[in-house]
């Protein structure tokens, strides 16, 4: 949309001016156009039983988009569109696009009314394969986190992704895939002394959800240095970083097995991101996590809950009142950002050390599956 503005002897700051007779005296004339950001159009692709992914888009090039799903009117201090989200619940989603020189778009609002009933699946990845042979993760819904680095937590290893030949990365060994059997495979391997190789597989701006549970059915293998996790991550890392985008670990724990057998469900946000806020599960005697399990996560708004094989008993739940005693902690869940999902594999670390002459390579974490429902 233009809007044209005809101003007669007039000097007009912060404005780009065409002049026509100049400023100041005389009898001049100054036109200026002021374009408007175009507003952001909302497409849905279907996900299950009503539930439908949803995205945004403006066809104004490099605009931002920001968005709310509470009703309120979008600002620019709303959060910012990163990546297709899930709609399960009954919610008004209201954006606007701002862009440098433009003014900001007009605000476009879309009611959902899906009327799904608690405890309904809403999207999943059962990681099928009926083509015969190892197959891509589905390209729509998953990308990698690839290289060296040590990731933040001095890992040992190289991230590789799907069909990945850069050094020390090879199609031979892949290091993740879906095989014929159904299951996420992601593989750690020590191509040469010193050397390893994992894979770190993530939603990020491809899909996102914010509220319900998730659960992954997962087996990991437990040895000296290995260090597999499944976990989420706040879409607004763009532009908040971690970990002020908050950080929610479902599925980690650590070397070999104990006695008894764990995982540790955790929360990360700005003022804990260490051990502070981190539960340990304990599995029953006779059980290990190199065992099939389900891995699961209840997120409500004010709550996190974690659990392992049954959602009706969560180990633990947090809120924010489990910050209390923090100085400087940031609740970071309820800010109306979507979550990204991660899982990966990785060897060595501050946490888990370094791999011994104990540790078999290769090594797989399996993952039959990942699902959501609503709460």
């Amino acid at each position: 949309m233009r809007e044209w503005i005809k101003l007669r002897g007039r000097c007009i700051l912060g404005l780009v001016i065409l002049f026509m007779g100049g400023c100041g005296s005389g009898g001049g004339s100054t036109s200026t156009s002021i374009t408007q950001a175009a507003a952001p159009t909302v497409t849905t692709a279907a996900a299950l039983n009503g539930a439908v992914v949803v995205s945004l888009a403006s066809a104004t090039s490099g605009a931002t988009i920001y968005y709310t799903v509470d009703g309120s009117t979008p600002t620019t201090s709303s959060q910012i569109y990163e990546a297709p989200f899930l709609v399960a619940s009954n919610l008004t989603v209201n954006a606007m696009a701002t862009a440098s020189g433009d003014s900001n778009s007009s605000v476009t609002s879309q009611a959902f009314a899906p009327n799904i009933p608690s405890g309904t699946l809403v999207w999943s990845d059962e990681f099928s394969n009926t083509t015969g042979a190892n197959a891509q993760p589905n390209p729509a819904v998953w990308t990698y986190d690839t290289g060296a680095g040590g990731w933040g937590n001095d890992e040992l290893e190289d991230y590789c992704g799907w069909n990945s030949s850069v050094s020390p990365c090879t199609t031979s060994t892949p290091n993740v895939y879906v095989g014929t059997d159904g299951y996420l495979h992601i593989v750690a391997e020590q191509p040469s002394a010193g050397v390893y190789t994992s894979a770190r597989i993530k939603s990020e701006g491809l899909f996102s959800f914010q509220y319900g549970r998730i659960e992954f059915s997962a087996e990991v293998p437990e040895a000296q240095g290995f260090w597999p996790a499944a976990w989420l991550m706040g879409n607004n890392i763009v532009t908040a970083d971690w970990p002020a985008c908050g950080e929610m670990d479902v599925l980690e724990r650590i070397d070999a097995a104990g006695t008894p057998d764990w995982n540790e469900g955790s929360i990360h946000g700005t003022g804990f991101t260490g051990g502070n806020l981190g539960t340990v599960y304990d599995f029953p005697s006779g059980q290990t996590a190199a065992g099939w399990h389900a891995y699961g996560m209840i997120w409500s708004k004010g709550s996190v809950s974690y659990y392992v094989d049954n959602p009706a008993a969560p180990y633990v739940t947090y809120t924010p009142s489990s910050l209390s005693g923090l100085g400087g902690a940031a609740w970071p869940f309820d800010s109306g950002q979507s979550n990204f999902i991660i899982i990966n594999l990785a060897v060595g670390g501050s946490w888990p050390g370094s791999p011994n002459s104990s540790t078999p390579f290769p090594a797989e974490m399996l993952v039959d599956y990942v699902r959501i429902y609503t709460n």
